[in-house]
């Protein structure tokens, strides 16, 4: 999986983009066709106090999206990723439902 991370005006220290790029990699325990993952950092202006992490994951036939803020890049960061696993969840299950069906209406 291609994971690219972008801070909006601001350079995001090493520590923080290590970790996100493991927490990335490890979704693919979720789903094995994620083609690429695009995190975007930024702070909410004008006060620079909240933080948001907004995330984008492709997969082969769909794009699923979560955003967060909080006041810390890490929670912020946790909270969407949150979101992305519950839709890979349903995501996995609609289709495991659709091979079921299929095979239920052929026999």
């Amino acid at each position: 999986m291609k994971i690219t991370i972008t801070s909006r005006h601001f350079k995001a220290h090493e520590t923080l983009t290590a970790e996100i790029e493991s927490k990335l990699n490890d979704l693919s325990k979720y789903n094995e066709e994620i083609l690429h993952a695009d995190v975007i950092l930024s702070y909410e202006k004008p006060t620079h106090s909240i933080k948001i992490s907004e995330i984008l994951v492709k997969l082969k036939d769909k794009l699923l999206t979560a955003k967060e803020s909080d006041d810390d890049f890490s929670k912020s960061f946790d909270k969407a990723l949150s979101k992305i696993e519950n839709q890979l969840l349903k995501h996995k299950d609609k289709i495991n439902s659709r091979k079921h069906e299929a095979q239920r209406s052929s026999n």
